[in-house]
């Protein structure tokens, strides 16, 4: 992809998956990669990955780990009524966003 990708969601959103492996669980965004368009969310698309010891009182083995997840496959989660989606609301010079169903702030 050229550039960053415009992203309405943001680290410590709570996100819903809407299509593969886990779709329907949620969860917290960890971290987002504006380059590749993808984040990740704890707990979710957990992979296994083989690790060396690098420090003598670390363990080598296989452990799981969190794997970035495509932010189409994303829907941020409304308190009031679940996934949704996001619309910008403007007053003035602020710029909030809210949900589509309910208009509530996120």
């Amino acid at each position: 992809m050229a550039g960053q990708v415009k992203i309405k969601i943001r680290k410590n959103d709570t996100v819903q998956v809407i299509s593969g492996r886990d779709r329907g669980k949620s969860g917290r965004i960890v971290r987002i990669d504006r380059d590749t368009g993808r984040a990740v969310v704890q707990g979710l698309n957990m992979v296994k990955k083989a690790v060396k010891q690098r420090k003598q009182n670390q363990k080598a083995g296989i452990t799981s780990i969190e794997a970035p997840l495509a932010l189409a496959k994303l829907m941020i989660v409304c308190k009031k009524c679940g996934p949704t989606r996001i619309r910008w609301k403007i007053d003035g010079e602020r710029r909030t966003r809210t949900c589509a169903k309910c208009e509530g702030e996120l």
